[in-house]
């Protein structure tokens, strides 16, 4: 626990540096999952499965 307070925790533009690598990708994770969630939910439904039948 002291490693980790000494290494990201100890100065303030460390821990804002961590925060905000942080919240970026905890952002792109949770994008990725709730675009898969939604492809999942709506397969057939969607413009790229069914675009072969109107070219």
């Amino acid at each position: 626990m002291k490693v980790i307070y000494n290494t990201l925790f100890k100065r303030t533009s460390t821990f804002a540096v961590v925060c905000i690598g942080s919240a970026f990708f905890f952002e792109r994770a949770l994008d990725v999952a709730s675009e898969s969630f939604f492809e999942s939910v709506n397969k057939g439904k969607l413009w790229k499965d069914i675009k072969h039948k109107y070219e």
